[in-house]
């Protein structure tokens, strides 16, 4: 279980990576966006202005807070994939895919509204959101690539004589 979970976590950061590429490729050429920065960042000085520290931090501090929630995000949710989906192959890919825009639903939809740090998804442009669900299916993609590729299993209550 362990495994799974460190794996998950570490699988989880790799994957954000392109889907930050993809993100950041992606945002300035979006029709009509107004220029804003992207969620994780958004996210970041609302949790700051919540918090009461928003005067203190510089625009170091928030770019650093901004990679490091992203980030960190990204493995915490990966681990979470790691010990619920025990997918390989191409299943693997469709539960990433699967998974990631659960994240996106669950955070865009869910918690972040329900928390006051990020306006609903209803507020922004169609093409914001697409970006934010395009991000979320990279990121699911490679995170199903990834852990087929670990050749982790969930635990079985008969052993398998060839792993043994």
């Amino acid at each position: 279980m362990a495994n799974r979970l460190l794996m998950g976590a570490a699988a989880g950061v790799t994957a954000a990576v392109p889907m930050t590429a993809y993100w950041e490729y992606m945002h300035p050429r979006l029709p009509g966006e107004p220029p804003r920065p992207l969620p994780p960042r958004e996210i970041v000085e609302a949790l700051a202005v919540k918090a009461g520290i928003s005067r203190q931090l510089s625009e170091r501090d928030v770019q650093n807070l901004t990679l490091g929630a992203h980030f960190g995000y990204a493995a915490l949710t990966g681990a979470l994939y790691g010990l619920l989906i025990p997918r390989r192959g191409l299943a693997g890919v469709g539960a990433g895919i699967l998974f990631g825009f659960g994240v996106w639903a669950s955070s865009y939809l869910g918690w972040l509204p329900a928390a006051g740090v990020r306006q609903p998804v209803t507020y922004d442009p169609r093409a914001r959101t697409g970006l934010m669900i395009g991000g979320h299916l990279v990121w699911g993609a490679v995170l199903g690539i990834l852990m087929a590729g670990t050749g982790l299993r969930a635990r079985t209550s008969i052993p398998d004589p060839v792993r043994a």
